[in-house]
């Protein structure tokens, strides 16, 4: 197999699991047993492609130890159901919150993969009515869906994201309701919360998620902490990352080392005292 990263090889990620969990975390395994700082999210706190991410180097600047339970494509629905997650709530000293998008979650028009939350199982008759022209048997993402669906009408569109909107409101409050130690909030993006989706393009992640939302769930929060991608990054999107030739475009969209690195001081601050 061949590699964008010449003589690097793949990257490690040394999986592991949680009891009470099927899912695969990103390791080496922690000890759950002391005192440690939880990061909970999606790809992005995971890592992908990237050898240090974020929560490896806010451990490393706080010189204590920092547990990363981002999981590959998940979204709120795994946060708030998963066992091992919700042990690990319990245990934490602070939670980092990465902002994770409205779209892969279960909601009154569709049904998401309980841990692939990215992955679309079904509509609902609400939605099938919406869109009586859609074979929705076709999707097997919540992304190639939501597309189809905004270019076949922006007007019914509206009102599937008004729905996901408000969903994510109400899901993000439950759980931080859950949560009774400081949440870091984590926005890590190639965008600012304030920047729109160019016309006629769904977005980037966190997909449907805007200014005022996220000032609301930060209201609720210990703090909220910005990673967004540098213009001159946008240039060499892949820069410092490790992957496959064949994985080049999933790269492209996930944040580089220097955003994590951001991230990780940001937070650093944040949690210092």
């Amino acid at each position: 197999m061949s590699f964008a990263q010449p003589g690097h090889g793949p990257l490690e990620y040394q999986p592991v699991q949680y009891p009470g969990s099927q899912m695969m975390f990103r390791g080496p395994a922690q000890d759950l047993s002391g005192p440690y700082i939880l990061c909970l999210g999606a790809s992005e706190t995971y890592g992908k492609f990237v050898s240090a991410p974020f929560p490896e180097q806010l451990g490393d600047r706080l010189d204590r130890p920092v547990v990363n339970m981002g999981a590959m494509n998940g979204g709120l629905d795994l946060i708030l159901n998963d066992k091992a997650i919700a042990g690990a709530i319990e245990g934490a000293d602070a939670v980092v919150l990465q902002i994770t998008g409205a779209q892969n979650m279960t909601n009154r028009f569709y049904q998401v993969h309980p841990r692939r939350n990215d992955r679309f199982l079904k509509a609902s008759s609400l939605l099938q009515t919406i869109y009586r022209d859609v074979d929705f048997t076709e999707f097997h993402f919540t992304r190639h869906m939501l597309s189809t669906l905004q270019v076949l009408s922006r007007d019914r569109f509206r009102i599937v994201v008004d729905e996901l909107q408000q969903a994510w409101l109400a899901r993000m409050r439950q759980l931080m309701g859950r949560i009774k130690v400081p949440v870091h909030l984590l926005w890590i993006a190639d965008h600012t919360p304030e920047q729109e989706p160019r016309e006629n393009a769904l977005g980037s992640d966190p997909l449907f998620i805007t200014a005022d939302m996220l000032e609301e769930v930060a209201a609720e929060a210990a703090s909220l902490s910005l990673a967004v991608t540098a213009e001159a990054e946008r240039q060499t999107p892949t820069r410092g990352m490790f992957f496959a030739l064949r994985e080049e475009a999933a790269a492209r969209v996930l944040p580089g080392p220097m955003v994590h690195a951001r991230a990780a001081e940001e937070l650093a601050q944040r949690l210092a005292g």
